[in-house]
């Protein structure tokens, strides 16, 4: 075990692969994860394939694709089964394993191979249903009912929903705000930790994803600021227009008026601004600790967020706001000031990146990569493009990318659409079918259950389920 780093992994909730200001962004004030960045190695192509939180984290944590997990959208409920895991494999590799935070596994209370779990998936109406008590699946709020001394206390007492675009500030002390809770926890760890073996060390953030109740300070700052318009194209209200519900508080396409937009943005990235000065809190305890430079840190999101742009909301849609993430390396071994920007990353790479950071074996029957081999350069075997899918508005999405370009195909109308995300990255102009993209897609979905392709092309109006082999 000599000479093995630490690993951390910090895995944030659909938080968008722009929202950095390394990334350029307009807004977005994320120092400390800038500083990250600029010590180790950026992904800017990085994405989510199912952009969905059940789906998106199984590829994460066993580095398998969507057709291997069988899971292509959001089914609650579902257990899981799966035989590699990151935690099983640092845990065989002799490392103290923890996790806490978010997890959204099933059953709850599931290790997924972690020596320890603190929990916290913030509302899911899955688990909270009655008589069952939250506080079986929740070590948090049994926290927060001890610390406030209010045996009822709950972080739904605000009455914001867990996809709501209604932003509040946190109405509580913001030592007791779950983001806070996490990285408190993740510090008791440290010093508890057994100092003879390295540690992998998983935090999951349940924001920036809603409810939107990020401290005062932190939804204040964005109020204060002039923002742009959304990003709208040439092609929503074809597109996207037959599925507006912006009568509900918790849309999936909608036109907010402004000042409800601006609330929710205000929400939306006060609660990045304040992950990021925790990431930062966490990593200076880290040097306190003498444990910095022994440690590889990766920092990633399950999947994105649109926040209005092309007028929808929330994630599953194939767009970049939905399916591109942040993908930060740094640490022990991790070139520095290093920006890979011309191969697409997916969330089923995290698993045997990380290690491979750590000098451990990657397992066979995975079916994700080590990032790190484009570090030098060698691209030999990486995938040439992605492709990506999940089930909403009654039909399957699916997209392929490989970086540059971006093709689209709704399952129910045979829809295609086409963006040049070299020249336009914010997908504001549809150029329709491509011919090539639809062979390779119809390559993908050869054979699938749902009956996508028949006598070698597209069938649209297949019935489509999120859970494979159901």
């Amino acid at each position: 075990m000599a000479g093995r780093p630490n690993v951390l992994l910090i895995c944030v909730d659909q938080w968008r692969g722009d929202a950095l200001g390394c990334e350029g962004h307009p807004y977005a004030m994320t120092p400390h994860l800038d500083q990250l960045a600029g010590e180790g190695t950026r992904f800017t192509r990085a994405y989510a394939a199912t952009p969905s939180c059940i789906a998106s984290r199984a590829s994460l944590y066993t580095g398998l694709s969507q057709t291997s997990t069988k899971r292509v959208g959001y089914q609650d409920g579902v257990e899981w089964n799966y035989e590699t895991t990151l935690g099983s494999e640092f845990t065989r590799a002799g490392y103290q394993t923890q996790a806490i935070g978010k997890l959204h596994v099933y059953p709850e209370r599931s290790q997924i191979g972690f020596q320890n779990v603190i929990l916290h998936d913030g509302y899911l109406h899955f688990a909270r249903r009655k008589p069952r008590d939250v506080g079986l699946v929740d070590d948090y709020i049994l926290w927060l009912r001890e610390r406030t001394g209010n045996p009822r206390a709950d972080y739904f007492d605000n009455g914001l929903n867990c996809n709501s675009q209604v932003a509040r500030p946190w109405d509580r002390a913001e030592e007791l705000h779950p983001s806070t809770w996490i990285v408190s926890e993740a510090q008791d760890f440290l010093r508890r930790r057994d100092t003879r073996k390295p540690f992998f060390l998983y935090l999951g953030f349940h924001r920036p994803h809603p409810p939107y109740d990020p401290p005062q300070w932190a939804f204040d700052h964005y109020m204060n600021q002039a923002m742009p318009d959304p990003t709208m194209g040439d092609w929503e209200q074809e597109v996207l227009g037959q599925f507006e519900d912006g009568w509900r508080a918790d849309p999936s396409v909608a036109q907010l008026s402004p000042a409800a937009l601006k609330r929710a943005r205000a929400g939306y990235f006060g609660h990045i601004t304040h992950i990021d000065l925790l990431i930062n809190r966490l990593i200076e305890t880290l040097a306190e600790y003498g444990l910095r430079r022994d440690t590889v840190v990766c920092f990633v999101s399950d999947h994105g967020e649109m926040m209005g742009d092309h007028g929808a909301f929330r994630k599953t849609l194939p767009y970049e706001g939905s399916t591109r993430v942040p993908l930060i390396l740094s640490g022990a071994g991790i070139p520095a000031k290093t920006v890979v920007s011309d191969s697409v990353v997916e969330m089923r790479d995290i698993l045997p990146t990380l290690l491979d950071a750590a000098g451990l074996g990657i397992p066979g029957g995975i079916d994700g990569k080590s990032a790190l081999t484009l570090l030098t350069g060698d691209r030999a075997g990486w995938r040439e493009y992605l492709h990506g899918e999940h089930t909403g508005f009654g039909q399957s999405i699916h997209y392929l990318t490989d970086g540059r370009e971006k093709y689209v195909w709704w399952s129910g109308s045979g829809r295609e659409q086409l963006f040049d995300l070299g020249n336009d990255p914010d997908e504001l102009h549809d150029l329709g079918g491509s011919a090539i993209w639809r062979s390779l897609l119809i390559h993908e979905l050869e054979g699938r259950e749902e009956g996508f392709v028949h006598h070698g092309d597209l069938v649209s109006g297949r019935p489509v389920k999120p859970l494979l082999g159901q």
